[in-house]
């Protein structure tokens, strides 16, 4: 049989496979599935029994049959999907064409495929990714309207804000943008493992356990060529802000096209929106996780000690934190490595926090483990667990240096976020994280989890109570009021101190500036007495002290002079910034020219400069600056041109910047014609 050239017949292969995306001017397939090449041959044509030849499918740098990593095989009557395997599915004249299946547990990355037959013939390159749709793949899902959620959709939505002011931020995933998946095969190649012991890495790719723990620890750079520097504190000269970053493509494309520098900055939701456009683009499916108020807990006691002053200020520094929302991600495979019951949504962090097996990453562990209080299991549960059930104690620090515990308790844990399937609505998954509150199965998680102190610590509910509401709308540029609800809940009258506080604060829990206060030292309460205390906060206060976050931590403490406790009250708020008008003129259809219209009105007293308006998604990128200032009240306005290149609904990402309002986001959903 002389072969002429090869086929890999990409385009009806990477469609077939749910890659063609990517292009299809080169062969993308998944594991377990056949794909067809054809070969043309020169004379003679195929001959059965008379042309015998054999295939060789190889990845990595040392390619070894026993390491799994290189595949030899003769084609038979029928395809094996249980293993590499081909069969000749076409023979006619001077052309012949064959059907290849990989095994549905190969390793990913690329591939060499070459035949032979005396001697050795290439065939061509591919590269293999995992497979979804592969019931014998680890990473399968059972439904199409899974697969196209956590696989194939480009954009989605990550939220941020505060527990009880949920803020959905649109992001561009990107995976199957130009460049992409090539950065995210280099990332593999860059990681130490690999550099270490290139055979040993190439073969522990067949399995997305170990493909996971890799990216969790190559998102982030500090022990490697990875992709991210984090910074929480101090300016971005040097960088780039992470309130910046409106998708991953910018980030992969900076640290591909630099030689593996690490792209400056990014905090917890970047880390994650990164590590789940990877994910994504290896075949892995991948969702971005938020839990509101996240412990941050360093010597995995399971508790967090917090010790502030009289004026609500922390006053001993611990590594131990409470972060006003967290990020990280969860892939979806199963696990062979555990127990039975533990396949599913598996948690892993690459935002760099603690150490595990000496590197920087964190996880995968499997959701249910830490539901249920396994710890023991593979990997980082006690890390994971603690975020989402920690104990918090907080204590009050007189002047004098005394210091006493406050009544009542934190929670951690709440709101525990994602999108949903299909649609821009969140999904609340805090049930698949815990039980609920001070139910029969969340004791028995504790003790599982060999903690003991939230089951002993039965608090008394004091007599006095103190709790914050706030205004119904607080934005960004407005003086509005906050109040503190003080109730005496005993048959004696009480005279207490009330300390209302109020400072700027960023989301992983540094306090800055104070923005207001007020101290009352003999406030009276009567008999079942209740009293509304309020806090003004003026925008000429707190304007100046507000962190990118937007974010504002009050804290109440009320001091029972005849008992000598203290109670404590804290809430976070989060001021909104102006909304976004966006208007798409024109019916949107692929390769035709559209407009759309990008409205937003200043909401401070004080005009805005240096604006910007930053435009991603449906396959752009544009940058159009706003020469003049926008004077208070005033609407800022601009008109951008895109041309979208393929059909379906996409996000149009717009991120208005100015210097003294920040960054401000929104998005259209827009449906583009074939």
């Amino acid at each position: 049989m002389d072969i002429a050239r090869c086929n890999l017949e990409c385009e009806l292969n990477n469609t077939d496979h749910h890659t063609d995306l990517n292009g299809v001017d080169r062969l993308i397939v998944r594991r377990g599935q056949p794909f067809i090449i054809t070969l043309h041959l020169n004379s003679g044509g195929y001959q059965p029994g008379v042309d015998d030849f054999r295939l060789l499918a190889e990845t990595g740098p040392y390619s070894s049959e026993k390491m799994g990593t290189k595949a030899i095989f003769s084609p038979d009557d029928s395809i094996d999907d249980t293993r590499w395997s081909a069969s000749v599915s076409c023979s006619e004249g001077d052309y012949v064409s064959l059907s290849i299946c990989s095994s549905p547990d190969a390793s990913i990355g690329r591939y060499s495929l070459s035949l032979e037959q005396g001697d050795t013939v290439s065939l061509g390159e591919f590269v293999l990714l995992f497979n979804p749709w592969c019931p014998r793949d680890a990473v399968y899902m059972d439904t199409e309207e899974e697969r196209a959620e956590y696989v194939l959709t480009q954009d989605g939505i990550i939220y941020r804000g505060d527990h009880k002011y949920l803020q959905g931020t649109p992001w561009n995933f990107g995976q199957f943008e130009e460049g992409i998946l090539d950065a995210c095969l280099r990332i593999l190649d860059e990681n130490p493992k690999y550099l270490r012991n290139a055979q040993d890495d190439c073969s522990g790719r067949r399995n997305p356990v170990y493909v996971s723990r890799v990216l969790s620890a190559m998102i982030n750079c500090n022990d490697d060529k990875g992709v991210l520097w984090g910074k929480w504190s101090g300016d971005y000269k040097d960088g780039i802000s992470p309130m910046y970053w409106r998708g991953s493509v910018e980030i992969l494309r900076n640290w591909d096209t630099s030689s593996c520098t690490p792209v400056r900055y990014g905090q917890c939701w970047v880390f994650a929106a990164v590590a789940c456009s990877v994910s994504r683009a290896l075949g892995i499916p991948c969702r971005v996780i938020t839990n509101y108020l996240s412990a941050h807990d360093t010597n995995s006691n399971l508790v967090i000690e917090r010790y502030i002053d009289e004026n609500g200020k922390l006053v001993k520094q611990s590594r131990d934190m409470i972060w006003n929302y967290h990020c990280w991600v969860e892939g979806w495979m199963r696990r062979p490595d555990l127990l039975d019951g533990y396949d599913g949504w598996q948690a892993s962090d690459p935002t760099p926090q603690e150490k595990s097996e000496g590197v920087y990453c964190c996880g995968p562990v499997p959701v249910k483990a830490i539901k249920e209080g396994q710890i023991v299991f593979k990997y980082d549960a006690p890390f994971v667990f603690t975020e989402v059930n920690a104990d918090v104690v907080t204590y009050l620090q007189h002047k004098d240096g005394s210091v006493q515990k406050f009544l009542g308790t934190s929670q951690v844990g709440l709101c525990i976020s994602t999108k949903s399937k299909g649609t821009d609505k969140r999904e609340d998954i805090t049930h698949l994280y815990k039980y609920p509150e001070g139910s029969k199965e969340e004791r028995e998680a504790f003790e599982r989890a060999g903690h003991q102190n939230k089951l002993l610590q039965q608090q008394l509910q004091p007599g006095l109570h103190i709790k914050i509401k706030v205004s119904p709308e607080m934005k960004k540029g407005c003086d509005f009021d906050v109040f503190a609800y003080v109730t005496n809940n005993t048959n004696a009258a009480k005279m207490c101190r009330l300390m209302f506080c109020s400072r700027a604060t960023s989301y992983d829990g540094i306090l800055g500036d104070d923005c207001g206060f007020k101290d009352l030292l003999n406030l009276k309460l009567a008999p079942g007495e209740e009293k509304q205390v309020p806090l003004k906060l003026n925008y000429c206060k707190y304007g100046s002290t507000l962190t990118k976050d937007n974010l504002i931590r009050l804290t109440a403490i009320l001091f029972d002079y005849s008992t000598k406790e203290a109670i404590l009250a804290m809430r976070t708020i989060v001021l909104e910034n102006p909304e976004i008008k966006i208007k798409v003129l024109g019916e949107p259809k692929v390769n035709r020219k559209l407009a759309a219209e990008i409205t937003v009105k200043n909401p401070l007293p004080e005009p805005l400069s240096s604006c910007c308006v930053f435009v991603e998604g449906a396959n752009l990128t544009v940058q159009y600056s706003i020469g003049s200032s926008v004077a208070p009240g005033a609407d800022a306005k601009v008109k951008v041109y895109f041309t979208p290149s393929h059909s379906g609904l996409r996000k149009l990402l717009v991120d208005f910047h100015s210097d003294n309002l920040g960054h401000v986001k929104g998005y259209r959903n827009v449906i583009i014609g074939k």
